[in-house]
Protein backbone atom coordinates (compact mmCIF):
# COMPACT_ATOMS: atom_id res chain seq x y z
CA UNK A 1 0.00 0.00 0.00
CA UNK A 2 1.21 3.72 -0.92
CA UNK A 3 0.88 6.17 1.97
CA UNK A 4 1.78 9.80 1.66
CA UNK A 5 3.22 12.76 4.16
CA UNK A 6 1.02 15.70 3.82
CA UNK A 7 3.87 17.41 2.58
CA UNK A 8 4.57 15.03 -0.14
CA UNK A 9 0.16 14.95 -0.96
CA UNK A 10 0.29 18.81 -1.15
CA UNK A 11 3.12 18.78 -3.79
CA UNK A 12 1.59 15.88 -5.55
CA UNK A 13 -1.93 17.58 -5.95
CA UNK A 14 -0.11 21.43 -6.56
CA UNK A 15 -1.41 22.77 -3.29
CA UNK A 16 -0.34 24.17 -0.07
CA UNK A 17 0.12 21.75 3.03
CA UNK A 18 -2.27 23.74 5.15
CA UNK A 19 -5.15 23.00 2.21
CA UNK A 20 -3.72 19.34 2.58
CA UNK A 21 -4.36 19.59 6.59
CA UNK A 22 -7.68 21.35 5.94
CA UNK A 23 -9.42 19.04 3.80
CA UNK A 24 -8.42 16.30 6.59
CA UNK A 25 -9.72 17.85 8.84
CA UNK A 26 -12.71 18.50 7.16
CA UNK A 27 -13.22 14.76 6.46
CA UNK A 28 -12.18 15.22 2.52
CA UNK A 29 -9.40 13.47 2.28
CA UNK A 30 -9.02 10.51 4.73
CA UNK A 31 -5.87 9.85 6.43
CA UNK A 32 -4.71 8.26 9.89
CA UNK A 33 -2.31 9.55 12.76
CA UNK A 34 0.45 7.48 12.88
CA UNK A 35 2.14 9.31 16.30
CA UNK A 36 2.87 12.94 15.24
CA UNK A 37 2.88 12.13 11.30
CA UNK A 38 -0.65 12.22 9.38
CA UNK A 39 -0.60 9.52 6.85
CA UNK A 40 -2.49 9.92 4.04
CA UNK A 41 -3.85 6.32 1.70
CA UNK A 42 -2.22 6.69 -2.05
CA UNK A 43 -5.62 5.57 -3.38
CA UNK A 44 -7.54 8.13 -1.59
CA UNK A 45 -5.05 10.65 -2.91
CA UNK A 46 -5.34 9.34 -6.72
CA UNK A 47 -9.23 9.59 -6.01
CA UNK A 48 -8.64 13.25 -5.08
CA UNK A 49 -6.30 14.27 -7.52
CA UNK A 50 -8.14 13.17 -10.62
CA UNK A 51 -11.34 15.08 -9.06
CA UNK A 52 -9.05 18.24 -8.35
CA UNK A 53 -7.75 17.74 -12.31
CA UNK A 54 -11.07 18.94 -13.92
CA UNK A 55 -12.17 22.00 -11.46
CA UNK A 56 -12.60 25.16 -13.14
CA UNK A 57 -10.08 26.73 -10.59
CA UNK A 58 -7.23 23.70 -11.07
CA UNK A 59 -4.99 26.29 -13.00
CA UNK A 60 -4.64 28.67 -9.86
CA UNK A 61 -2.94 26.40 -7.72
CA UNK A 62 0.43 26.73 -6.57
CA UNK A 63 1.67 24.26 -9.25
CA UNK A 64 0.89 26.05 -12.49
CA UNK A 65 2.86 28.30 -11.54
CA UNK A 66 5.74 26.12 -11.99
CA UNK A 67 7.53 24.83 -15.43
CA UNK A 68 6.19 22.10 -16.67
CA UNK A 69 9.21 21.06 -18.58
CA UNK A 70 10.72 17.86 -18.25
CA UNK A 71 10.00 15.99 -15.06
CA UNK A 72 6.92 16.57 -13.31
CA UNK A 73 6.59 14.65 -9.65
CA UNK A 74 2.67 13.05 -9.42
CA UNK A 75 0.57 10.26 -8.57
CA UNK A 76 -0.52 7.32 -10.49
CA UNK A 77 -4.71 7.11 -10.93
CA UNK A 78 -5.43 4.63 -13.78
CA UNK A 79 -3.77 2.15 -14.87
CA UNK A 80 -4.95 -0.24 -17.75
CA UNK A 81 -3.59 -3.36 -18.96
CA UNK A 82 -3.32 -6.27 -21.46
CA UNK A 83 -1.39 -9.28 -21.95
CA UNK A 84 1.89 -6.95 -24.28
CA UNK A 85 0.93 -2.89 -23.32
CA UNK A 86 -0.34 -0.28 -20.66
CA UNK A 87 -1.90 2.61 -20.61
CA UNK A 88 -0.19 4.43 -17.45
CA UNK A 89 -2.68 7.77 -15.97
CA UNK A 90 -0.72 10.08 -13.85
CA UNK A 91 -1.95 13.63 -12.45
CA UNK A 92 0.79 16.14 -11.75
CA UNK A 93 -0.46 18.72 -10.25
CA UNK A 94 -2.64 20.85 -11.96
CA UNK A 95 -2.07 18.44 -15.25
CA UNK A 96 -3.02 14.90 -16.57
CA UNK A 97 -0.14 12.52 -18.00
CA UNK A 98 -0.61 9.72 -19.85
CA UNK A 99 1.92 7.30 -20.63
CA UNK A 100 2.25 4.16 -23.03
CA UNK A 101 3.99 1.51 -21.91
CA UNK A 102 4.82 -2.28 -22.12
CA UNK A 103 2.41 -4.53 -18.92
CA UNK A 104 6.31 -5.65 -17.96
CA UNK A 105 7.03 -2.21 -17.17
CA UNK A 106 4.28 -1.12 -15.29
CA UNK A 107 4.67 -4.23 -13.50
CA UNK A 108 8.42 -3.51 -12.41
CA UNK A 109 7.78 -0.32 -11.74
CA UNK A 110 4.93 -1.29 -9.32
CA UNK A 111 2.49 1.37 -11.22
CA UNK A 112 -1.10 1.27 -9.51
CA UNK A 113 -3.44 3.54 -8.34
CA UNK A 114 -1.94 5.44 -5.38
CA UNK A 115 1.76 5.08 -7.13
CA UNK A 116 3.77 7.83 -6.64
CA UNK A 117 5.45 8.32 -9.87
CA UNK A 118 7.57 10.94 -12.31
CA UNK A 119 6.40 11.79 -15.87
CA UNK A 120 9.17 12.51 -18.05
CA UNK A 121 8.39 14.35 -21.26
CA UNK A 122 10.59 14.80 -24.32
CA UNK A 123 8.80 15.69 -27.54
CA UNK A 124 5.83 13.38 -27.75
CA UNK A 125 7.30 10.26 -25.52
CA UNK A 126 6.57 10.19 -21.82
CA UNK A 127 8.50 8.18 -19.57
CA UNK A 128 7.06 7.23 -16.21
CA UNK A 129 9.54 6.60 -13.41
CA UNK A 130 9.28 5.89 -9.47
CA UNK A 131 11.35 7.72 -6.97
Amino acid sequence: MNSYRVAEAAELLGVSDDTVRRWVEAGRLPAEHEGNLTVIDGVALASLAESLADHPDRERTRAAAVSARNRLAGIVVRVKKDTVMAQVELICGPFRMVSLMSSDAADELGLVPGARAFASVKSTNVVVERP
